[in-house]
C-alpha cells in the first residue's frame, strides 16, 4: 500500500478544490426543497463546478452519467439525479459532490432534511454529522487508522445506529480514490496517519441494520430493510496538529 504525503502546493490546489465542493453544498442548502427535481440539483453543481474552471469529479467516473450523487432515503450512496423524480416533503436527501481543480480532487458529501422529517431521521443526521466530527478528530500524527473508525463506531452506537461495512472513507488527492481505506468501525488498522496525508472521512449510518445492497442500475445502493441512511463526509489534511477540513467552505478563496 502506497499512502502519497502531500506537498504545500498540493494543499493549496485541494483547498481550492474543496472551496469549490463547499460552494455547491451552500447552493444545495439554500434550493433543497420540497416539489424540486433532482436534476435541477446536478445541473446547479455542474454550473458552480464549471464556473470556477473545475471539472465534476464523479462525471464520467466509471462510467458514472451525472456530476452528483443524490441518494433519498433508504438510499445510501451512488444514486442518480433524475428528470422526473422530485424531492417530498419529509424526505431526507444526501448530496455527494467532487471537482477536480488543477488536477487535485475535493469531495464532499451531506444529508439535507427536505422540509420538516421525523424525530428519527433528526436523530440520524445529527449523529451522523456528529460520527464525522469525532472520526475527524482523531486525524492527528501518530494516530492510527483504528483511532478513526472506533470513533466513529462509538457514535454509531450511542444511538443503536447501523454502520454500513461495505463502504468508508479513502485516500483523496490526484485521484478520488486512493490509499488507505477508512472503515467506519474498530478493526484493528494500525496504520499511523501521518503530516500531508489527504484522506475523505465519510460515515454512513442508517437507522436499521449495516446491510445494503446494489439497485438494478447497478450504481445506487440501498438499505436491505429500506431504512433510511445518511452519508456526512469532509476531506481531511493530517498535520502535525489540528486536522484541516479541506472541503469547508472559505470567502477568501472565492
Amino acid at each position: 500500500m502506497t499512502i502519497s504525503r502531500k506537498s504545500r502546493d498540493d494543499i493549496k490546489y485541494m483547498k481550492m478544490a474543496g472551496n469549490i465542493v463547499a460552494l455547491c453544498h451552500k447552493k444545495m442548502k439554500e434550493i433543497v426543497e420540497p416539489g424540486i427535481l433532482t436534476i435541477e440539483l446536478d445541473n446547479e453543481c455542474n454550473k458552480i463546478i464549471k464556473e470556477h474552471k473545475a471539472i465534476p469529479t464523479f462525471l464520467g467516473y466509471n462510467g458514472f452519467p451525472f456530476s452528483i450523487c443524490v441518494s433519498i432515503n433508504d438510499e445510501v450512496v451512488h444514486g442518480f439525479p433524475s428528470k422526473t423524480r422530485k424531492l417530498n416533503e419529509g424526505d431526507i436527501v444526501s448530496i455527494d459532490i467532487g471537482a477536480t481543480y488543477h488536477g487535485f480532487v475535493g469531495d464532499s458529501a451531506w444529508t439535507y432534511p427536505v422540509g420538516n422529517v421525523s424525530d428519527d431521521c433528526k436523530i440520524l443526521l445529527e449523529t451522523t454529522e456528529k460520527a464525522l466530527f469525532a472520526g475527524i478528530a482523531q486525524m492527528k500524527e501518530d494516530n492510527t487508522l483504528d483511532d478513526v473508525g472506533r470513533a466513529i463506531e462509538n457514535v454509531a452506537k450511542s444511538k443503536n445506529l447501523g454502520i454500513v461495512r461495505n463502504y468508508g472513507g479513502h485516500g483523496v488527492g490526484r485521484k478520488m480514490h486512493e490509499d488507505p481505506f477508512v472503515y467506519n468501525y474498530s478493526t484493528g488498522n494500525k496504520i499511523k496517519l501521518k503530516k500531508g496525508m489527504t484522506i475523505a472521512i465519510e460515515p454512513m449510518l442508517n437507522l436499521g441494520c449495516d446491510d445494503v445492497f446494489t439497485k438494478d442500475d447497478n450504481w445506487t445502493v440501498a438499505t436491505i430493510d429500506a431504512k433510511p441512511s445518511a452519508h456526512f463526509e469532509h476531506t481531511v489534511c493530517v498535520t502535525d496538529g489540528e486536522p484541516i477540513l479541506l472541503t469547508r467552505f472559505d470567502e477568501s478563496l472565492i
